[in-house]
């Protein structure tokens, strides 16, 4: 299996690609545009606010919206398909991975616009530094843009093609550095981190099966391998080995507040699916990783989140959110929200799932069809609400 090298220069273009697709170069052009609309987008997004502090759950068939606040249900919005949810990044839209790209949904309004950003399986969105990026598997490119733009229409995007399709992610650096994925539809093998004129900086293929990404304290990244973590910190790539032969870290969860970023942790190679029972902290500064034992309870993917002072949060299958406190890796409480339940299978089958918003924690339950608001510092229940049908995705503003 090839994978393509150093990336060659990306000029930024409106409305013009150049591609180079050589032996030696990967294929790669950059440009300034507007993602397209299925009408001319009637700047909906400045509408009066109808739902306060939405949040968005996505039902086989559609997406519920609710008043963040009370949780009252303020519309439902029938959308086909297996659909996955973003915050956008401003205080209105949050985006809709659909079956032909990311679309733009005014959160706020209630308002499902005509902002797309088409693309054939649309991926990871990663808000940092008051950009957001988005990462078109199908097609392996890479679209940024200001958030705050939506409110306007559809904004101006920056495009960076890799020209090599795969499950990947990218994110932007305050400075303009891209950071972004390697690989190909058949394997995917480690990092390349590029300039603001889109030079290959720095790359490391020492990252099998990369997956996920978070941004710690000081803008340092973690990018999850099936052997450890990569860590880009001022300006360097550092490998950190995990502690077992096989340590697969796939999902990651960061804060401003902290310089160390949760992970989850698995370690059986050959597991249909594994259920753990322990999660990963990665050390920015040091480069250190420790696993942490949650007391016999596992968790998933849409279990890892962050609170307000940077307490790594885990909706365990017990129920309960576990806090842990990542200088010291010490389980210092649990917060009963839920029953107990179990992971199914099938990764797009509906489970709970955890958002957190400032100082409120969001739990979905599927089984029970409830949502419930926890204060993440006292545990009290602030809310909760039956829904319609049952929840898989959870997600709101968030900027």
């Amino acid at each position: 299996m090839r994978i393509p090298p150093r990336t060659r220069r990306t000029r930024r273009l409106a409305g013009a690609a150049v591609v180079l697709a050589t032996a030696v170069s990967l294929t790669a052009c950059g440009t300034e545009d507007k993602p397209s609309a299925k009408t001319e987008e009637p700047k909906a997004s400045k509408a009066a606010e109808k739902i306060n502090n939405p949040l968005v759950t996505t039902y086989d068939g559609g997406l519920h919206l609710l008043d963040g606040d009370t949780l009252e249900l303020a519309k439902d919005i029938p959308l086909k398909g297996f659909n996955r949810v973003n915050p956008a990044g401003d205080d209105r839209h949050v985006l809709i991975s659909t079956a032909t790209g990311f679309r733009a949904l005014d959160a706020a309004g209630g308002t499902l616009t005509d902002i797309e950003f088409p693309g054939a399986k649309p991926g990871h969105v990663v808000r940092h530094a008051g950009r957001t990026v988005l990462f078109t598997d199908g097609t392996g490119d890479i679209t940024a843009f200001d958030p705050k733009k939506l409110a306007d229409g559809a904004p101006r995007t920056d495009i960076h093609r890799t020209g090599s399709p795969h499950h990947g992610v990218a994110v932007e650096l305050a400075d303009g550095r891209l950071l972004t994925t390697l690989g190909t539809e058949e394997e995917r093998v480690g990092i390349s981190v590029l300039g603001k004129d889109r030079e290959e900086i720095a790359r490391s293929e020492k990252c099998p099966g990369v997956h996920g990404e978070a941004t710690a304290k000081d803008e340092a990244v973690v990018i999850g391998c099936e052997d450890g973590v990569l860590i880009y910190r001022d300006g360097k790539i550092t490998k950190v080995d995990s502690p077992t032969p096989y340590g697969r870290i796939g999902n990651v969860a960061g804060s401003d507040e902290s310089p160390i970023v949760l992970g989850d942790y698995k370690k059986d190679a050959d597991a249909e699916l594994e259920r753990p029972e322990q999660i990963s902290l990665i050390d920015t500064r040091t480069g250190k990783l420790r696993l942490v034992d949650l007391d016999n309870t596992s968790y998933t993917f849409r279990s890892l989140a962050r609170g307000p002072h940077g307490e790594a949060l885990v909706l365990g299958t017990d129920g309960a959110i576990h806090v842990i406190d990542p200088e010291k890796g010490e389980v210092t409480k649990a917060l009963p929200v839920i029953g107990a339940w179990k992971e199914p299978l099938d990764w797009q089958r509906p489970r709970p799932a955890i958002f957190v918003r400032d100082h409120t924690a969001y739990v979905s339950d599927p089984a029970t069809r409830k949502i419930h608001a926890i204060d993440v510092e006292s545990g009290k229940k602030l809310a909760s609400a039956t829904l319609p049908k049952p929840s898989n995705e959870l997600s709101g503003v968030k900027h």
